[in-house]
């Protein structure tokens, strides 16, 4: 969630946590389902809601 709130790509985030763009698609799109989001925005929006996600990114 933190590299979400960042910005960054499925690519870029792929990168940094060494797995393939597939995965972060796959982990992602479990993540919106669970979190009852559209899209990315609105899942950050709504973790920092639920304080999952800290205010301020962790890198």
């Amino acid at each position: 969630m933190q590299l979400l709130a960042i910005g960054l790509t499925y690519a870029e985030i792929a990168g940094r946590l060494h797995l393939s763009v597939k995965t972060v698609e796959s982990h992602v799109s479990a993540v919106l389902t669970k979190l009852g989001a559209p899209n990315r925005r609105e899942a950050v929006h709504r973790a920092r809601d639920l304080r999952i996600l800290l205010d301020r990114p962790v890198i």
